[in-house]
């Protein structure tokens, strides 16, 4: 590792077929779900965006995105982002995401999108603490059930994260700005064994899964808005607050 990382765009063959092989090194053999080398090409050859973090000619890091329309407003949706386990813990998946909101304001992209299991932790601290993205979305067994191990058999509840890339807590965040979130206007809460259960292939799991896609739902349906991730040990919660204040 010589510590020093570069991210640049993905633009040929040969990039593309290196991020296929991270995504088999990441997520193992064992995960047949695997988006080939032609999914790299379409996206970056129609408005969407490959990027790679580099650690000399290592490839460490990826991530594919494709471009969506909302109503006639143009946004990128980030379908998948992967680190090398090696390179994990170093900042290398914020390092390809400020370099992607970089990319896409500069082509006049205002909004990122992507979805992630909220049942997660790291990743809800990442996205909304670390990157001052909001959720108000709830999508129930978006994927289906896969043959992915990550997945578990569970269903692949996913919560939908809008990144506004220009906005005042999108800002603040990457400049570093955020205190720890302390309270909201409302909460839902994380168990504490949540890892442990997830370790052991507990079905409490799937019984934390259905009360979250309840609350979030329900929440959701009021005007509220997932915007921190509290996650002081054995008080760990999302934060949500009417979309209105914002």
């Amino acid at each position: 590792m010589s510590g020093e990382i570069v991210v640049r765009k993905c633009e040929d063959l040969d990039d593309f077929r290196r991020c296929v092989e991270l995504q088999r090194q990441i997520w193992g053999e064992a995960d047949l779900e695997v988006e080939p080398a032609t999914m790299f090409v379409v996206a970056a050859n129609t408005g969407g965006e490959v990027l790679g973090a580099f650690d000399g000619e290592r490839m460490v890091g990826f991530t594919l995105a494709v471009m969506g329309l909302r109503g006639r407003v143009p946004y990128l949706h980030s379908h998948m982002t992967g680190v090398d386990s090696a390179y994990q813990n170093r900042g290398v998946g914020r390092m390809l995401k400020l370099f992607q909101r970089d990319a896409a304001l500069g082509r006049g992209i205002r909004l990122i999108q992507w979805t992630f299991d909220p049942l997660e932790v790291r990743n809800a601290h990442f996205n909304l603490n670390r990157l001052g993205a909001i959720c108000r979305e709830y999508h129930r067994n978006l994927y289906g059930v896969t043959t992915s191990p990550l997945h578990r058999g569970l269903e692949t509840d996913r919560l939908l994260v809008e990144w506004h890339l220009d906005s005042a807590r999108a800002v603040a965040a990457i400049e570093n700005l955020v205190k720890e979130p302390g309270e909201a206007a409302a909460s839902i809460e994380l168990p504490a064994e949540l890892e442990r259960w997830q370790g052991e292939d507990s079905s409490q799991v799937g019984t934390v899964q259905a009360r979250l896609r309840e609350e979030f739902t329900r929440w959701f349906a009021k005007g509220y808005a997932a915007i921190a991730f509290r996650r002081a040990p054995g008080n760990r919660a999302y934060l949500l607050a009417p979309w209105s204040d914002f």
